[in-house]
């Protein structure tokens, strides 16, 4: 894969304080979370000079609708290096702006795991974020089923939440909690 995410903790900014506390920080893949989209080019912007490759969470920015005209605004205003969308067709029209795509699936029962896999037999985006992030055999299941990488994410607690994670088979693990961004 040629945008390949190698690091274990993607820190997710939910606010503006906590972006710009990431910008002083190690890490050099950053998530935003929440913002106004007319921030988005600002932060983008922000992002590159810091040496940060920014993911936007497209479906949490305030006044856009995250559709295929949304991915083409992002990447031509935002340029980060990759989405993160619940939404099919914005996976598709994120693809084809050569963002890096991550499919948020929220996995509460087994029709929803069945629909998950359905649709991302669909997409194919380059990236499963699988919430709540917590359960290792679903982790498991999902990538031996997709051969997609799977980041988990919510309710990743704790040092050893994270390591559950990544001992069944995540990527990286995506978490807002300040206490777990710091490397160990």
């Amino acid at each position: 894969m040629a945008n390949q995410i190698n690091q274990v903790i993607l820190p997710a900014a939910r606010t503006l304080k906590e972006f710009d506390e990431l910008m002083e920080s190690c890490y050099e893949r950053i998530i935003l979370l929440n913002a106004h989209v007319a921030q988005v080019k600002p932060l983008g912007k922000r992002a590159r000079a810091f040496g940060k490759k920014l993911l936007i969470h497209a479906d949490l920015i305030d006044g856009l609708k995250s559709d295929e005209y949304a991915m083409e605004f992002l990447a031509q205003e935002a340029q980060p290096e990759g989405i993160i969308t619940t939404r099919n067709s914005a996976i598709l029209a994120a693809k084809k702006k050569g963002l890096i795509s991550i499919q948020r699936l929220f996995l509460i029962d087994t029709m929803a795991l069945d629909s998950s896999l359905t649709q991302l037999a669909r997409t194919k985006p380059d990236y499963v974020e699988v919430l709540p992030g917590i359960i290792p055999h679903l982790i498991e299941e999902i990538t031996m089923r997709t051969q997609i990488p799977v980041i988990a994410g919510g309710f990743i607690r704790t040092k050893e939440d994270v390591d559950r994670a990544i001992q069944a088979g995540a990527t990286s693990v995506t978490t807002s909690r300040r206490e777990l961004w710091t490397k160990s």
